[in-house]
């Protein structure tokens, strides 16, 4: 039962939940889906999946995951002060277990019975560059449980060719993929990391797939960069669609706030996004082009 004195409070800034992982050092995961949500002017509802020290490229990490039943308390938690029921978004990123699938699943629908019109992100964490880096039976559960729950997905290209069963290697391989998953459930899929024939040397595209439209975003590949810019894109993706912003205008202005960030964070350990939150409201415009269904 949520808590009558919330009534008599301030009206609370727009609010999103998110449940991925979360580290001490560095900015994956919630680490660096909050700072660009409250940098866009939302409230975070962050469950952690799992607390590390860091994330796993910097060696094995001290913490732990968390139990799934632990993560179900925390959504008990929040709905029993009335703070689901101010959220107007979910965003869900890595899984520890396969078993927290369910009870994201579960934190969704109980936050479109409270808000009917709450949007869901899936950002389906499996792996990148051909490898699983997620525990067994994580995959399935992300595929059979919580893409059917999702009005985005947002896959790199790896997880595009795993969730669809489909090798990817042209444009059209990309949108035949793309449009497999919308069979599934979801409204809009974008696919981050992608690679196909028609990218000159150096280049890397961002590729929106609707039932009716497809649009990509081109940019230069920047090497020599900190992990996480996957939840970045996610986390800005659906905090300018909640401001107002199309598919299309939310993915230019997503993909060209990650380019500044990591541009700043060349050779860094980690992102430099304290450095940069300024930029990821109204970052330098770019460039997005239809393409063919």
């Amino acid at each position: 039962m949520a808590d009558p004195a919330r009534h008599n409070s301030p009206m609370p800034l727009p609010t999103i939940l998110s449940i991925s992982s979360q580290v001490v050092y560095g900015h994956v995961g919630n680490a660096a889906i909050v700072p660009a949500l409250h940098a866009l002017g939302f409230e975070v509802l962050a469950i952690p999946t799992v607390l590390l020290a860091h994330h796993p490229g910097h060696g094995p990490p001290q913490g732990r995951v968390t139990p799934a039943t632990e993560v179900a308390a925390l959504v008990d938690g929040l709905e029993q002060v009335g703070a689901l029921a101010d959220a107007r978004a979910a965003l869900t990123g890595y899984l520890g277990l396969a078993q927290t699938a369910e009870v994201a699943a579960d934190a969704v629908l109980r936050l479109r019975r409270l808000n009917p019109g709450a949007l869901y992100l899936c950002d389906p964490v499996i792996g990148d560059n051909g490898k699983v880096y997620v525990r067994e039976g994580v995959e399935d559960a992300i595929r059979e449980r919580l893409l059917r729950l999702a009005d985005i997905v947002t896959p790199n290209h790896f997880e595009l060719e795993r969730l669809s069963g489909q090798s990817v290697r042209t444009l059209a391989q990309a949108l035949a993929a793309a449009r497999y998953l919308l069979a599934l459930g979801p409204k809009t899929v974008v696919v981050t990391s992608l690679e196909h024939d028609q990218l000159e040397a150096g280049e890397i595209a961002t590729l929106v797939v609707t039932a009716t439209a497809a649009w990509i975003c081109i940019t230069t590949r920047i090497l020599k960069v900190p992990r996480g810019s996957g939840d970045l894109v996610a986390a800005l993706l659906l905090g300018q669609i909640l401001r107002g912003r199309t598919a299309v205008e939310a993915l230019a202005l997503a993909v060209s706030a990650v380019q500044v960030v990591l541009a700043a964070s060349v050779g860094q350990p980690e992102m430099r996004l304290v450095d940069r939150l300024g930029d990821l409201a109204a970052p330098p415009a770019l460039l997005v082009h239809a393409v063919g269904m």
